[in-house]
């Protein structure tokens, strides 16, 4: 039954191209980023699920006053299994990101481009590769009148590049009817050129801009001054000493340990011979989940305490971004060994559990105690200039969901 599948799936490049191709053309882009959202592109997928003769849809709607139609639209739709109390869900995303700099694209954007086993165009790879996963597994199901042991769910959702509020946040909270506590989750949303890498935990993540005042003055005259730019690189030096605080190591990741690192710097003064007055920095730190991310504040904040002290500056602490990590799926999870058979049947290789240090949608299920993992065969290029996307991903990352949904993948 599942070799029919497969077959089925690989012989459907056509298919491919033509929804990528539909996909690309439609910007779905969110208000953050100047876009009118997902509607469009919600709309072409629901004609495409009713012209293969999907009919267990429904669409769900977060109110969003910002976009025309008033609201962010996620598309459910479930093939029935042998077991209806189950639901393998592939959970993939319809918005993309902007395609920043024109000027570094080959081609349109938003025309699909192939090039011979490339496809090319904003959003062939975050998250379209997913969905086209994701829809030709539900496609060859209806036509060879297959049932699968368990129901096949695809969820396709809105706003996952800009923290999944108005996507799977807003439907595990308003909808959590959908979600059942023994179901299958697989988000096709991360993944490497060897397919070998099953995501199952991610790091906490901080982002903290730091604010140093001090007194600005003629670079004649120092001790009129107080030179926050001094102050800045003690302060950078300084806490590179996190990794002391803070050393443990788990090889599930890699790096295996946290990291701690200043990026960006906002400018100052705008002439040579000012010395500056006021100078703001930033920190990137990707925390084992082991730690508190209040910790981690409370270290960096001692920090400051002894430069102020020091040099003779003030400092101001905000949080850009703060995400402690949720609960990690375990490795030995029914998706974990499911999707690890399934990956080493069709792509070979050594497919094993890792954690990130990035946060996925995968959190927000974790969080509500559901195991997910996330997985896919990436180029990787996502969010890139000529992002691209190879068909023969497409068709494998399609392969490994049905083997994994039929649970008859090597080592399975």
């Amino acid at each position: 039954m599942l070799s029919g599948i497969l077959d089925h799936i690989a012989a459907d490049r056509d298919t491919v191209i033509d929804l990528q191709r539909t996909l690309v053309s439609i910007p779905a882009i969110g208000p953050d980023n100047g876009g009118q959202g997902e509607r469009l592109k919600a709309d072409a997928m629901l004609a495409w699920l009713k012209a293969q003769g999907i009919t267990g849809v429904t669409e769900y709607l977060a109110p969003d006053p910002r976009v025309s139609c008033g609201h962010r639209p996620s598309i459910k739709a479930v093939i029935p299994g042998l077991d209806t109390t189950r639901t393998f869900w592939v959970i993939a995303h319809l918005d993309v990101v902007p395609v920043g700099d024109l000027t570094l694209w080959a081609t349109d954007p938003f025309t699909l481009s192939v090039e011979g086993e490339a496809l090319v165009g904003r959003g062939v790879e975050d998250n379209h590769q997913g969905v086209v996963a994701a829809l030709l597994v539900g496609k060859a199901l209806v036509e060879r009148g297959i049932v699968p042991p368990m129901n096949f769910g695809m969820l396709l959702v809105a706003d996952e590049e800009n923290g999944s509020k108005y996507g799977l946040d807003w439907l595990l909270k308003n909808h959590p009817e959908i979600f059942g506590k023994n179901d299958l989750y697989l988000i096709p949303d991360f993944g490497i050129p060897s397919a070998e890498m099953v995501e199952v935990a991610e790091k906490s993540m901080l982002w903290l801009r730091i604010t140093l005042s001090g007194k600005q003055c003629h670079a004649s005259s120092p001790e009129e001054g107080v030179n926050t730019l001094v102050a800045t690189a003690a302060f950078i030096l300084r806490l590179t000493k996190l990794h002391d605080r803070f050393p443990a190591v788990n090889p599930l990741f890699k790096p295996a340990n946290s990291t701690f690192q200043p990026t960006k710097k906002e400018a100052n003064v705008e002439n040579v011979n000012t010395i500056p007055g006021r100078d703001v920095f930033y920190m990137d730190c990707r925390v084992l989940p082991q730690y508190e991310l209040d910790d981690v504040l409370e270290a960096i904040e001692e920090m400051g305490h002894d430069i102020c002290a020091t040099y003779g500056v003030t400092a101001e602490y905000h949080i850009v971004q703060k995400e402690q990590a949720a609960p990690a799926t375990p490795k030995d999870a029914e998706i974990v060994t499911r999707l690890i058979g399934a990956i080493r049947s069709v792509y070979g290789g050594d497919p094993r559990p890792m954690g990130v240090g990035g946060g996925t949608v995968a959190a927000y299920l974790r969080r509500a105690g559901m195991d997910a993992a996330v997985w896919a065969a990436w180029v990787p290029n996502a969010h890139q200039p000529n992002e691209r996307s190879l068909i023969k991903n497409n068709i494998g990352d399609a392969q490994v969901v049905a083997a994994a949904l039929f649970d008859v993948g090597e080592g399975a």
